[in-house]
């Protein structure tokens, strides 16, 4: 069976930028360091459960909205 690589892609820069804050700002709210939310940003980082959850929660999104499978 062939597994193919599955890459997570998310929008949270996209909804910093409607609320118009930083990743500072948004690191601070959620709980994380600036680099966390970064490297999240840039596909370096697949957060935990409970991260993503958060997220979705402080842009009043839903998980699936905020990160997508492809």
């Amino acid at each position: 069976m062939r597994m193919e690589k599955e890459e997570l892609t998310n929008q949270i820069k996209v909804q910093r930028a409607i609320l118009n804050i930083t990743q500072e700002d948004l690191a601070g709210e959620i709980g994380v360091t600036r680099k966390t939310i970064n490297t999240i940003e840039n596909g370096k980082y697949i957060p935990s459960t409970i991260l993503a959850i958060k997220l979705a929660r402080f842009f009043k999104v839903p998980v699936e909205e905020l990160f997508t499978l492809k």
